[in-house]
């Protein structure tokens, strides 16, 4: 299979059939996860730690983030390395190990169930990840060159390792109490792992080289993007630091501030391509995408706030709003961007392929609906801006509304990519 890359050129990518499954189960977490958010939107007044949140945030961590991740940059990795996916196998097992995993933690956490549930759950999707650790490492280095995209993908794979062991650890301690303290004492580096570690760089590494060539912009800037990626780990590893040392929270306004001049960097990246494109007629999946950049700045706003203005668990939903503006701004905002900019492409390439100079065939964009896609991203919209203010007021009203529209987004996702994948040849 064939995908377009800068310059005009073609480069080989990933067979389909490694890549699809890998949405499919994406779009059906994400699907779940808004459907449990509406049925428990009384998590905004409880501790966040508690098995409902715990669920929801595990599915849209792995189930909806990772695993989409997964099925895109196993399409995107040779176009990065400039060379090609190491290992197919690896790939599929990587799919049937998280796709096994994952629902057994969702449950394990659900019911809160802190044996062997959860136990199994952890195992298996640590396995998963280590066979994708494997396969970006040896793709990678058998590639003759490394790019500074790579190095992204290369470091965040590692941060994604991390993150799963040391949640396996965290399970394991409910039980065995093979750390120091108490699981909920580790959860914020857990967590930062995560979000920071895996899919900040991840989503940087793979946005810096995809909105450009989707805008067909030539603009790059290599000595920025390594820089971006020392302040993202510098503050992440300062971050850790200053959490096991136990030093005061003052501190961690330098792990702030790493990551969030990052974050500008990134956005003025992307500003400088979007000015010198050559497409002047941005598209709605575009502007999505361009649209999760600025909603980096959420979370951000929300600690500062918390950190500058407000005493200590003066709101006891920080974190709640924290968590809400990452999985379901930013890190959503990009999926429901991308999604329609790359998995039509892939599914274009398995029916037309072979056919594209036998006569017309249809542009990739008309394999979904686009006026689905419109309603989808306004309700979205709607869903996250009025969810915010539930957790912010506290009211159930307009939490319900909020996750109603999101738990619509989801169906509308659905219908989109299913009709996507389900797309028949036409005749031609």
């Amino acid at each position: 299979m064939l995908t377009p890359v800068m310059g005009g050129g073609l480069q080989q990518t990933t067979n389909y059939r490694v890549v699809l499954p890998f949405y499919v189960f994406a779009s059906i977490s994400f699907l779940v996860a808004t459907a449990l958010l509406l049925l428990h939107t009384d998590i905004a007044q409880l501790h966040y730690f508690n098995p409902h949140t715990l669920a929801i945030t595990h599915i849209m961590a792995l189930g909806w983030g990772t695993m989409i991740i997964f099925g895109a940059s196993h399409q995107l990795l040779p176009v990065l390395v400039e060379g090609k996916l190491d290992s197919t196998l690896l790939a599929y097992l990587t799919f049937i190990l998280m796709a096994t995993g994952i629902p057994f933690l969702v449950v394990g956490f659900y019911i809160f169930h802190t044996g062997w549930v959860l136990e199994t759950g952890a195992v298996l999707v640590n396995a998963g990840v280590i066979l994708y650790v494997i396969n970006v490492f040896r793709s990678s280095f058998k590639s003759k060159t490394r790019s500074v995209h790579s190095w992204y993908m290369i470091i965040a794979s590692m941060w994604l390792f991390s993150t799963t062991f040391f949640g396996l650890l965290l399970v394991c301690n409910f039980n065995e109490n093979i750390l120091p303290g108490n699981s909920v004492s580790y959860l914020s580096i857990h967590a930062h792992l995560g979000i920071a570690g895996w899919f900040l760089l991840l989503v940087i590494g793979v946005g810096s080289r995809l909105i450009p060539m989707f805008l067909i912009s030539k603009y790059t800037n290599n000595k920025t993007l390594w820089w971006i990626l020392g302040l993202i780990n510098a503050g992440l590893a300062s971050f850790i630091i200053f959490k096991i040392l136990e030093i005061s929270a003052a501190y961690y306004y330098i792990s702030l501030i790493l990551v969030l001049s990052a974050i500008v960097l990134f956005g003025r990246h992307c500003i400088k391509a979007y000015k010198v494109r050559i497409r002047k007629n941005v598209d709605e999946q575009m502007k999505t995408s361009l649209l999760s950049v600025i909603q980096m700045l959420l979370p951000f706003i929300a600690l500062i706030t918390v950190l500058a203005f407000l005493p200590a668990d003066s709101h006891p939903n920080i974190a709640l709003l924290y968590g809400f503006c990452i999985f379901f701004g930013w890190i959503t905002a990009i999926i429901l961007g991308m999604t329609f900019k790359t998995l039509p492409f892939i599914v274009w390439n398995k029916v037309y392929h072979k056919k594209a100079h036998a006569g017309k065939t249809p542009a990739p964009k008309e394999l979904f609906n686009e006026k689905v896609y419109n309603s989808m991203l306004v309700v979205y919209l709607s869903g996250f801006g009025l969810f915010i203010v539930g957790i912010i007021f506290m009211n159930q009203l307009i939490l319900k509304s909020g996750a109603a529209a999101l738990f619509t987004t989801a169906v509308l996702y659905v219908f989109n990519t299913g009709k996507t994948l389900l797309h028949q040849p036409k005749k031609i």
